[in-house]
Formats: structure tokens, sequence, C-alpha cells
């Protein structure tokens, strides 16, 4: 479970919702230019764009969750369970990139979606995972640009690269299901509905927000993409850093888990663990965490990014609270 978002106001923000029953041992990293990325298939990137994001830190390598670079192209890995499926054969013409490995080739070298799209095109994944340890997570991606989303997904029936104009991703079933289902939901508007039932006259709203009637407050994944869909589409909101923060935060609390609502069938809790807003064009990652509420920013650019190390920042996991006397 899990939601991603992008969105444009003034500057471009991407986002997500991390939805699991247990809590990642994952940090804010920054990635620099010049910290190498050694591929299995492939020569490695010893100079690359800078990343910014949410990882795991598995011997040295970033395991990156979502993550964004210099140039503004986000990235985001959602499950995508018995659907997912990586081929064992490599191929011979096309570069073989292990799916934990796909952050970094992409976010590495590209720019914008549309160089995503075409470095993609000959891109062939396999099921090479990180370590016995650490085996492949059945993922699929959310990559997006302040102009473009894009789907992509690797199934038994092959490799697709969906364009996604909702901006939203969830999990199963695969993304061109999700488009089509939100056919369902064209008689949601966010204004007062007019009575389309019949002539019977009488028939008049009784209260706000009847026009978004029918809206899925489930926590499936088909559900969280029609209502963050229809959200983030209707969404009004100032341009400055701060509306767009918080509204960003809003859309993404629409979709959020609280403890309970949802039971595993391992009867275990599943939980929003971490919720992440990127200001793309800045390159500032903000996030809170299902213990602390509160914002916290890391500036991507108040760092040197023509380092070679790692630079980490530990979650801040303890509620933070401002007191007024």
């Amino acid at each position: 479970m899990c939601t991603s978002i992008a969105m444009t106001t003034q500057d471009f923000y991407f986002g997500r919702t991390m939805d699991l029953n247990y809590e990642l041992n994952t940090n804010v990293v920054i990635t620099p230019r010049n910290f190498p990325f050694p591929f299995r298939k492939t020569k490695p990137m010893n100079e690359h764009f800078a990343l910014l994001g949410m990882a795991a830190i598995a011997e040295g390598f970033p395991l990156y969750a979502e993550a964004v670079n210099e140039k503004g192209l986000c990235i985001a890995g959602l499950n995508f369970p018995d659907q997912a499926f990586y081929p064992e054969e490599e191929s011979s013409d096309k570069t073989n990139i292990s799916p934990f490995e796909l952050p970094q080739w992409i976010l590495g070298q590209c720019a914008t979606v549309a160089e995503a799209e075409q470095l993609l095109s000959n891109t062939h994944l396999i099921n090479l995972p990180f370590s016995r340890q650490l085996p492949l997570s059945p993922l699929h991606w959310h990559i997006a640009d302040r102009e473009r989303s894009l789907a992509v997904e690797s199934t038994r029936d092959g490799f697709f690269v969906h364009e996604n104009p909702a901006g939203v991703l969830t999990n199963n079933p695969a993304f061109p299901f999700q488009m089509t289902n939100l056919c369902q939901y064209m008689n949601l508007i966010s204004g007062c509905p007019k009575n389309c039932f019949s002539d019977l006259s009488g028939i008049q709203p009784f209260g706000q927000g009847l026009g978004s009637f029918g809206l899925p407050g489930d926590f499936s994944p088909a559900s969280r993409f029609v209502r963050a869909s229809y959200l983030k589409l209707n969404s009004i909101c100032m341009p400055d850093e701060e509306s767009s923060v918080s509204q960003f935060f809003h859309l993404l609390g629409s979709v959020a888990v609280p403890r309970g609502s949802v039971i595993t069938s391992e009867e275990n809790c599943s939980i929003t663990t971490y919720s992440s807003c990127i200001n793309a064009s800045k390159g500032i990652y903000y996030y809170r965490t299902y213990s602390n509420q509160q914002l916290t920013a890391i500036d991507m650019r108040k760092e040197s990014l023509d380092a070679k190390k790692l630079k980490i920042f530990p979650l801040l996991r303890t509620q933070q609270i401002t007191w007024m006397n």
C-alpha cells in the first residue's frame, strides 16, 4: 500500500505515502555527483546528477524508495504484489538493470521525463536481487517532472511505460485498470450538484459536499487512486511554498492509513510510516512520520553536491510539539 502524487503550482511537487506493517530503516539521503554507482550488469556511473530522497543504506549503497535529482526529475517505487515480474533472462541488445538500480539509473543521467522515456526504451529489467538477505520487492514506478508523469510496470505480459495524465499511482491492479476505473466517477463535482434525477420537485442538496457523493473512502488501491486523483485534479492552492507544501500534505492525508484501519492477513497493522513532499524545482525534501507529524525539511542545495560521500539525515521519529506557554 502506497500512494504517490505529482502536483504543480508555481513549483513542481512530488511525494508519496509509505504504507507498511513494519518500519523501514530509512534515512533522507543526498547522493552527490561524484558518489560512484556500481551497476551489476553494465559499467559504473562515477559521475551523475545529484540525488535527494528517502533511502535505506545497504553495503554503502542507497536504495531509494523515492527521490529527485538536481534537474527536477522524480521517481517513486510503489508496491505491486502479484503483478510485478522481472525476467531471469538478460537482453543482448538492451542495458540490463536490476529493479533496485532503477532510481539511480534514471535519475543519474536523465533531466526530464522525455529523456527517461527514451532511456527506458533501451532498458531491460532483470531478476537480480541486491543480496540473499535483500530480495527484490515487487514494484512499479511513478516517474514525473513538472510537465509529465509516467507509470512504469514490468509484468508477465511485458514491460510497459504508460502515460499517466492523472499524476497519481497506487498499487494493484495494473495502471490501465486504474485509469479505466476513473470513468465510473465522471459524475463527481466539487461544486453543488444539480437535480439530474428527474423533474421531481423538492429535491435539494441538504448539505455541502454532495457533489462528491460516491467518492470512495476505503483504503484499497483502486479507491485510493480515485480519491487522490479527484482531490489532486480539483485542488485549489496558492502558488507560494508554504501553501503548496501544506496543500500537498493535505492531499496525502486523504489516503494516509491510521493504525487499526487496515489489518493484514498476518494480523499486523498497516500504517502510513511516513509521508513525503519534494519541491523538485528547488531540491527540498519535506517529510513527516507516523509518530512525528511536524514537518522536517532538507535542502540539497545547502550541501556540497560535488562531494564523494553520502550525506545522511536520520529521521526524526519523536513527536515535535511547539509549546505556546
